[in-house]
């Protein structure tokens, strides 16, 4: 059987590597998107991509070009990933040399005492170019409950996946056009004032070019700061496209086994697989759940989001009953907070 990646992402990183070839003799230089990481007091998940983009501008062409990759929405969507780059890590007096992957994504752990609880900086530095602060939450490991929140129909109202409606959200509109669950941010910072100094992560099945507008879509409405977890949604090493579900089991697994102390909060929405990958993983890993907590849809926004009444069902899905965790439901997070509160209470440890 062939070790060779599927012939999608051959060609995507083809046509990714001519396209960097390209803008590179036109002077455009690497540059990090650096996305929000997490760590503990002995290993840290750096996440960043590397892009090019056009040098420091020196004329109205240069500055547009600038100013077109800065923008949200579709623009999002048009970078110019840099495969297989070599960067430089700095965890305080340590470097560490690595490469970044076939989509210029920058996903690693690294064993590191240098950071103290709270939020850090790593620096990441590409070949020419400076070095960019990549943000960390670093985890005391006294630290006993987390947060997990899914994004779309949880905290944003979304529309998804109607692939039309879908498509306008995500391409065109602005972050002040979309519309925030009510109660939703008001509940996680209460939760997190609550439990000082613990994570919030937000998992989602969306693209890693949405991350600027969720950054500010999410600073806007008073969300707390978080890392996040998307996904790319390129070609992967086994086929055209990636399961959304399999990338949630991944992140509730790796989240598991990076703060072994801590149970999770997990709050989703009905529209999907939410309740189903929640109460798989309170099944198998009850000792790191403490409670599902469920946003649920209206018979209204069933039908806008997904064109029907009843919850999408995925053909190898596997129902799941939760036997290790309590679940709570309510339609927003003004009516889920106390029921959420008055269960934490009871399991209280």
């Amino acid at each position: 059987m062939s070790n060779r990646p599927f012939l999608g992402a051959r060609l995507e990183e083809s046509f990714h590597r001519k396209l960097v070839g390209l803008l590179r003799r036109m002077g455009w230089k690497e540059s990090v998107i650096p996305y929000t990481g997490y760590g503990t007091d002995d290993q840290v998940r750096v996440l960043a991509r590397v892009v090019l983009r056009p040098a420091e501008a020196t004329s109205n062409l240069g500055k547009a070009a600038e100013e077109f990759l800065g923008q949200r929405g579709w623009r999002n969507f048009f970078l110019a990933p840099v495969p297989r780059c070599p960067v430089d890590v700095t965890i305080g007096d340590s470097r560490v040399q690595l490469r970044a992957d076939r989509g210029g994504y920058i996903d690693v752990r690294l064993k590191s005492s240098a950071l103290d609880p709270g939020w850090r900086e790593v620096d990441i530095t590409p070949r020419n170019a400076d070095p960019v602060p990549v943000p960390v939450q670093v985890i005391s490991a006294n630290q006993h409950l987390g947060l997990v929140s899914d994004i779309d129909d949880t905290i944003i109202s979304t529309s998804l996946p109607r692939q039309l409606i879908a498509a306008w959200n995500t391409l065109v509109l602005t972050e002040q056009a979309r519309q925030s669950v009510p109660g939703m941010a008001r509940m996680y910072q209460k939760l997190l004032a609550e439990h000082p100094g613990a994570p919030i992560i937000y998992v989602s099945t969306g693209a890693w070019n949405t991350y600027p507008f969720l950054s500010r879509f999410m600073n806007r409405h008073g969300y707390p700061r978080g890392a996040m977890l998307l996904t790319d949604w390129g070609p992967t090493n086994a086929g055209w496209f990636r399961s959304g579900p399999e990338h949630k089991r991944q992140a509730l697994r790796e989240l598991a086994r990076d703060f072994p102390n801590i149970r999770w909060v997990l709050v989703g929405d009905d529209g999907q697989h939410d309740p189903r990958l929640y109460a798989e993983f309170a099944e198998l890993q009850p000792e790191h759940t403490r409670l599902i907590a469920i946003r649920q849809l209206s018979m209204a926004e069933q039908v806008l989001a997904h064109g029907t009444t009843t919850v999408l069902e995925d053909r190898d899905e596997v129902e799941w009953t939760p036997q290790s965790a309590p679940e709570v439901r309510a339609p927003d997070g003004d009516e889920l907070a106390p029921k959420v509160r008055e269960s934490l209470e009871r399991t209280a440890e």
